[in-house]
């Protein structure tokens, strides 16, 4: 099954504008992001979507592909399904641009869950959270997920609710990585942007809304999506960090 990876690179962010092309060691954020994704061994084929020429630009300089979409695209699903539209896929994997520190080996755990299982038309990989500051922050999306792995919802707020103190029920937060069918991409991204999507701002709500299961898969890997000017200073940390540990 041939699998292209996408990064949607959007330049006009509402929380940090520009932030795919904030430095990080001397490269942009979306450099960092498109070497690992350039790591996955399941993937054939690596693509930027930009939705800037400042994008497009920094990709080029970087001599990594990359495709110009429309700024109004209402989420990274949608600029992936502008991007591929005329390309050959089975698979199209969707890695977020803000994801510099996205294991590889995850990447490709995604990847082969839609190539075992043909019943899978999307998905995504979560975490369990082992801080609580996660927990509370609106800026990690939390999800629930059945004893199957399918995604029951995602949602700013910490889920599920403890009342019960005794509860063994895991806290799981989603990490920006989706994995779909190329036609099921295309069929996603032509429905209207849903309810419950436009509450959260999570565009995999809008799968959810019409019934479609999302299978999920966990990693043990953390990772640190760059979303507001203070996760950037955490990202040059943890930055920092790992080169002093690989000395």
């Amino acid at each position: 099954m041939k699998t292209i990876g996408v990064i949607p690179a959007r330049f006009a962010s509402t929380r940090f504008p520009a932030k795919v092309l904030a430095m990080i060691d001397g490269k942009p954020l979306v450099q960092h992001v498109w070497e690992k994704v350039m790591l996955a061994r399941e993937l054939d084929e690596v693509l930027i979507a930009c939705d800037h020429p400042d994008v497009f630009k920094a990709a080029q300089d970087f001599k990594a592909r990359a495709v110009m979409t429309d700024p109004h695209c209402i989420s990274g699903s949608d600029r992936i399904a502008e991007a591929v539209k005329d390309l050959k896929a089975d698979i199209v994997v969707n890695v977020q641009g803000d994801e510099p520190f996205i294991d590889p080996g995850t990447i490709d755990a995604l990847s082969v869950l839609l190539k075992q299982d043909t019943q899978v038309m999307m998905g995504t990989v979560v975490k369990e959270i082992t801080d609580e500051a996660d927990l509370q922050n609106p800026n990690v999306v939390k999800c629930v997920v059945d004893h199957q792995g399918h995604a029951l919802y995602f949602s700013r707020s910490p889920i599920p609710y403890h009342r019960n103190k005794a509860s063994t029920a895991k806290n799981y937060k989603h990490l920006g990585l989706y994995a779909y069918r190329r036609d099921f991409l295309m069929t996603f991204t032509g429905w209207p942007k849903g309810i419950l999507e436009s509450a959260e701002e999570l565009e995999q709500l809008r799968a959810l809304e019409r019934g479609v299961k999302i299978k999920t898969t966990v990693t043990s890997m953390e990772s640190l999506a760059v979303d507001t000017p203070q996760d950037l200073q955490k990202a040059i940390q943890w930055f920092e960090k790992s080169k002093l540990m690989t000395k």
